[in-house]
């Protein structure tokens, strides 16, 4: 190969190797500037969604504390007005000097009670003599020895006990014979 032939290949390599136009740099550096914008707008946006929806939770938690509180008052004002009609009928019931009249006054303020804690969910537990002992109902606060019960049943009921469904508000003390 003649010497001209080879300065025009290194050229001609030069040429197709040759830096970028300042035009080229402009345009991706354009590009570039242009991406970089719409990145900063997505996450402005995304920001701005994110502080909504902590606002938007906090909001929640603020309106589900004041609900409960709410609920926790009339709750408390429902049960105080099942309460008062009995001792409403206490006050009746000590103005009477008649045994009689004293004995059905305390009749009716036992029926009124009893009605009052049906109306609000409450509920008796079942414990009487001869039944079996029951540690999940029962509160056992006394033991005997007696040969005529068997063993763990309940002798005497010493207190009613008292559950809301399956709740229970006040377990039975009894008697239990050993």
């Amino acid at each position: 190969m003649s010497e001209e032939n080879k300065n025009s290949e290194v050229e001609i390599e030069q040429e197709e190797t040759a830096p970028e136009t300042e035009e080229t740099v402009d345009v991706d550096m354009d590009a570039m500037v242009a991406e970089l914008a719409k990145t900063k707008e997505e996450l402005a946006a995304l920001n701005d969604k994110y502080l909504r929806m902590i606002a938007e939770y906090d909001n929640y938690r603020k309106r589900s504390d004041k609900e409960k509180s709410g609920i926790y008052a009339s709750a408390y004002a429902d049960a105080v007005k099942d309460i008062l009609p009995i001792g409403d009928n206490l006050a009746r019931a000590s103005a009477f000097t008649d045994p009689e009249s004293v004995k059905k006054g305390m009749a009716m303020i036992v029926k009124s009670y009893n009605e009052a804690l049906t109306k609000m969910g409450l509920c008796e537990i079942d414990a009487k003599e001869g039944d079996a002992f029951d540690p999940e109902l029962h509160n056992a606060v006394m033991h005997v020895e007696d040969e005529s019960f068997g063993e763990s049943v309940i002798v005497e009921v010493l207190q009613k006990g008292y559950k809301y469904g399956d709740r229970v508000i006040r377990y039975a003390m009894v008697k239990v014979a050993n």
